[in-house]
Formats: structure tokens, sequence, C-alpha cells
């Protein structure tokens, strides 16, 4: 049965801070043949975007006193910097496209059938 998943993409974004535009482009080429590789695993790619860094970051924490702050909620050396949403058989076929991401760190999550 297929499911829908979101693949979280984690990244030193010191990397990219100073990248000249062939590194720049390398690593966009990277991204495309990951996208091809989804396909040709006979997953749905459904898109994803890339993030502006967490310097663009905006932080609303909510309640009573809700409170607005500048940059991302936690601090790490590797930041939230896009994602992928993607159809495919089953955590173990999300698994392995994971591990062919060309990131840091994935965090692949389930998305809700509702």
């Amino acid at each position: 049965m297929s499911e829908r998943y979101l693949f979280i993409l984690f990244d030193d974004e010191s990397t990219w801070v100073d990248a000249t535009p062939a590194e720049w482009g390398a690593m966009m080429a990277a991204h495309e043949r990951f996208s091809k590789a989804i396909v040709a695993a006979g997953a749905i790619d459904h898109g994803g975007e890339a993030l502006q860094p967490t310097t663009t970051a905006t932080t609303v924490r909510t309640g009573p006193d809700p409170v607005v702050t500048d940059g991302p909620f936690v601090e790490s050396k590797e930041a939230f910097g896009g994602y992928y949403v993607i159809e495919c058989d089953g955590l173990d076929a999300a698994l392995a496209l994971a591990k062919e991401a060309p990131s840091a760190v994935v965090e692949v999550r389930p998305i809700m059938a509702v």
C-alpha cells in the first residue's frame, strides 16, 4: 500500500554561506539526481523546496501570551533547510530512498492519512 512521507533535510548552513556558483550548481544537480532516483525507485515525488537560511526565520511561541522572536526555534549545527514529500510502498522503501538524499541528516516522517 502506498504511503506519503515527509523527508526533512538538515545540513550545516555554513557550508553554503560563501558557496561559489559552481558549488551551488553541484548541490542543485545532486538534488535533481535524487528526485530522479525517487521516480526510478517507483515512488512518486510530490515535490519539495529549499528554505531560506535560519537567519531569516521568525519563531512564534503560542499560548495566552504569544511571543515573537527572531531566529529558529532550536539552535544546532545542522539546520532544517528543505524538504521532499514522497509517496512509496511503506517505511522500508522510504528509508532506502532517504539514504540516497544529498543531505547530512534526513528525518523521515509519515504523513497522516485523513
